[in-house]
């Protein structure tokens, strides 16, 4: 690599460069006014029409190869003045570096989204397999792509309108690409995501099309495609500290690395803290009161058991495998059509949470309800519903001659892979996978089982009536109940689609599981049928490595914040190997040996020392700060459990405590669907889609949810995906958030109505009013400083309103008001430690 630093004008010279090819990386400075102008290599033009930009403004422009034959490498500009300030020669193909690292929802997005239209509709004509490269451009990997061909390089990262690529794929000038035909409006889209996020590639080579052998056997050594072991508990020098085995895998790990734990939380704060994690409410004071009051040894064994009792548990739990299954009430095309029947698969989760229905026969009934075994018509029904888990997969477009059907059965096998087995199935649908052992016949074997299924058909803005919506059996209402769920329809074998594309066939690929896997095909009596009842019965045996470990590490994140791997959807390469390999697969042994029970798992891991942790120390303890401090810098993300993470409520459970605190939740189950307006009355398209959202009271998991039409506060909150399966929920800390909080209509009503109900439990004495607003928001009293403060602000506000309000009550009710909107603001509530 050769470094030349030099200041001021429009030519650059590099003399007695060794011959061959290089990449140029050009610094460019602006301290005056902007300037335009365009940049050559060698006599070849790289960049045309650059804006320099603001005073005091630089940047590095490239990466663009050159040729060099004669010792000498010049860079000169056209146009206005440049201010050439350093230059970069690297020798051979180098993409300056950036990125290193690719996130990983980067990577998926690329790999879903913008290799498979590349492969599809650039390669023939630029790619290493041409047989003619046309324009001496090639799009088989980062570094060529940035290089560019002889009109410039294809794509500038972050830069839309600069980008050759997106110029060409928009067809508004001469420069048109593919000459033939236009990419679809969602391709072109995808495209310019990808260039506006700043073009992110993990092909640091060319790829090449010609198929590879998977080392099945090796592949198998992987850790997580390895058989479930069931490890000896550790046995830990400080046998008085582990209240579980859990805990003796956990400190083992702590002592390994000198790590000291933080001391067990309070009762106040445990009780907050299980009472969120498995209603996503706050505990009432009374219950509060009562954990405090309670002092025998398994007084939190006993609140643990409570709250898995509670129906609450499973709209808390439920919610979340709504966000694996990316749950919605509309269709998601171009229209977005609603779905007045899908509530019934929400309640049937909701319903299979609270009754502990076993894990793998939750799982069977999702794929293969309506071809399991019923011992009577409720269950018949019920498992039918449970379909809804497919039937729920994406709809696309608008039309119905050439529907996308593959797409949607793309979403199924995506969200199949992701949620139950943690792999990127569909890395494999253009192309054998880049990372993990799954192959193009791995997928299309899949696909088949699918492309066997009949899906119900929501309706699209060109053909608005609904059909194939699965009757249910006679339940003595009148009318014909429906549900929104799948059956068998015609079963057979589906072909490769070349690079993706339906209308390409290729092989004729069997019905079958991933070979790395096991790799089983269907035999001839499975595959008169569909093959999803195989596929059901493969994913749930307890020899699989993968369904037990993914359920397991999901079910510790959402106890404890982060999972044992921290990529919970993603147990393939690219992503996180376990901090506790040996704790996982035990926790995966006792899933399937406790009859896949989540509930008996819950109280697995709660009743454990680590749950139980703090989450932050009294400081004024000298020992115990020097102690946090030290760990803190050893392990700053809490990877090996020194003590619990502080989480922030999600949109749902701080919308519900919202309700709840202000007493105004209606925590009614909700057995009925939404109001949708009439089928025949249905003329939704893509310029005026469905966009009603039904406000209510009632719990957030009931609220209705449209897949193209967001409600705003989960948005802002950080809420789910409703498009694709949400492993886990970011939790971002906004200036906006702040402003919500501050001045929304919504939590000043809130906290309006939270002053009503303080006023009217506790009448007549402040200081027990005081003490019930902090019992109720963040479950425990106030402290001396908060009593002094609370009482100097309303007494400061009273003297305010007293000026210009002559009720009294409604002076009382505004004083009170404005601290229970301070209350709702704080830290305390926002959190759960």
């Amino acid at each position: 690599m050769i470094r030349s630093s030099r200041w001021g004008g429009n030519r650059l010279t590099i003399q007695n460069v060794p011959a061959g090819r290089y990449t140029v990386l050009l610094y460019v400075w602006e301290d005056n006014n902007p300037e335009t102008y365009s940049v050559s290599v060698n006599g070849r033009e790289v960049l045309r029409g650059y804006n320099s930009g603001r005073t005091g403004h630089w940047e590095r422009l490239g990466p663009w190869a050159a040729d060099v034959s004669d010792g000498k490498l010049e860079i000169t500009s056209r146009g206005g003045a440049a201010n050439f300030s350093g230059l970069e020669i690297w020798r051979g193909e180098y993409d300056g570096g950036r990125p290193v690292e690719i996130a990983a929802e980067d990577i998926e997005f690329f790999e879903r989204r913008v290799r498979p239209v590349l492969v599809q509709h650039c390669y023939e004509c630029h790619s290493q397999d041409s047989d003619e490269v046309q324009g001496d451009l090639l799009l088989d990997s980062r570094p060529t792509t940035l290089r560019g061909g002889v009109t410039g390089p294809a794509v500038v990262p972050g830069d839309v309108e600069n980008s050759l690529l997106i110029k060409a794929v928009r067809y508004h000038d001469d420069l048109q690409m593919p000459p033939d035909y236009q990419l679809a409006k969602q391709e072109i889209e995808d495209l310019e995501t990808w260039v506006r996020r700043g073009a992110p590639d993990p092909r640091r080579t060319a790829t090449k099309i010609s198929r590879k052998r998977i080392d099945v056997a090796k592949a198998r050594e992987f850790w997580s495609f390895r058989p479930i072991a069931d490890p000896a508990v550790p046995t830990v020098e400080d046998a008085g500290w582990a209240k579980s085995d859990v805990d003796r895998f956990i400190l083992a790990e702590l002592r390994r690395r000198d790590l000291q734990p933080l001391a067990m939380a309070d009762k106040r704060t445990l009780i907050r803290r299980a009472t969120f994690d498995l209603t996503g409410l706050p505990p009432t004071p009374e219950e509060v009161a009562a954990f405090e009051a309670d002092s025998s040894p398994d007084a939190f064994a006993r609140v643990v058991d409570r709250l898995l009792d509670s129906r609450h548990y499973g709209e808390r739990w439920g919610r979340h495998w709504m966000d694996l299954v990316r749950y919605a009430d509309t269709a998601g095309d171009n229209s977005d059509y609603p779905i007045p029947q899908v509530y019934r698969y929400r309640n049937y989760i909701i319903d299979s949470f609270n009754a502990d229905k076993p894990y793998d026969q939750f799982l069977r009934e999702q794929i293969a309800g309506d071809l399991l075994p019923a011992a009577n018509d409720q269950q018949r029904n019920e498992q039918t519903i449970a379909t809804g888990y497919i039937a729920i997969s994406r709809r696309f477009g608008s039309i119905i001659d050439g529907y996308p059907q593959h797409l949607t059965i793309e979403d199924t096998l995506d969200n199949i892979g992701r949620t139950v087995l943690g792999l990127t199935l569909t890395c494999s649908r253009c192309h054998d996978h880049k990372f993990d052992p799954l192959t193009i016949d791995d997928y299309y074997g899949l696909y088949g089982i699918f492309a066997s299924t009949r899906y119900p058909f929501p309706g699209i803005e060109l053909d608005k009536k609904p059909r194939d919506f699965v009757p249910l059996l006679n339940d003595g209402k009148p009318g014909k109940e429906l549900a929104y769920a799948v059956v068998d329809h015609q079963p057979a074998d589906a072909a490769i689609q070349i690079r993706g594309e339906p209308t390409k066939p290729g092989e004729l690929v069997p019905r079958k599981f991933p070979d790395v896997l096991g790799g089983q095909t269907l035999t001839d009596e499975q595959a008169a049928h569909s093959g999803r009842l195989q596929l059901a019965q493969w994913l749930t045996d307890p020899a699989n490595p993968l369904t037990a470990r993914v359920m397991v590490n999901r079910i510790w994140q959402y106890h404890f914040g982060a999972g044992l791997v921290k990529t919970p959807s993603d147990f393939g390469s690219r992503g996180q190997s376990p901090t506790h390999p040996e704790l996982l697969d035990w926790l995966a042994s006792r899933f399937v040996e406790d009859g896949w029970s989540i509930k008996r798992m819950h109280r697995r891991l709660m009743l454990t020392r680590v749950y139980q942790l703090a989450s932050s120390i009294d400081e004024s303890d000298a020992a115990q700060l020097a102690a946090a401090e030290r760990a803190q810098a050893i392990d700053p993300t809490n990877d090996w459990h020194w003590r619990f993470n502080r989480q922030r409520l999600d949109a749902e459970s701080l919308r519900d405590a919202l309700l709840a605190v202000s007493g105004t939740l209606d925590d009614s189950v909700m057995n009925e669907p939404h109001p949708f307006p009439p089928v025949d009355k249905w003329q939704f398209t893509q310029h005026h889609p469905f966009r009603e959202s039904y406000d209510s009271q009632r719990r957030s998991v009931y609220l209705m949810t449209a897949r193209l039409n967001a409600r705003s506060f989960f948005t802002m909150f950080d809420g789910a995906d409703r498009n694709a399966s949400t492993p886990r929920r970011d939790s971002s800390v906004t200036t906006l958030q702040s402003l919500y909080l501050l001045n929304d209509a919504f939590v000043h009503e809130q906290a309006q109505r939270f002053a009503e109900r303080l006023i009217r439990d506790v009448p007549n004495d402040e200081a027990a009013r005081l003490t019930r607003a902090w019992m109720l928001s963040v479950a425990r009293p106030p402290n001396d400083d908060e009593r002094k403060a609370a009482d100097a602000w309303l007494a400061r506000v009273r003297d305010q309103l007293q000026m210009s309000e002559s009720n009294a009550a409604d002076v009382e009710l505004h004083a009170w008001t404005s601290l229970t909107r301070v209350l709702l603001r704080t830290n305390e509530f926002l959190y759960v430690d």
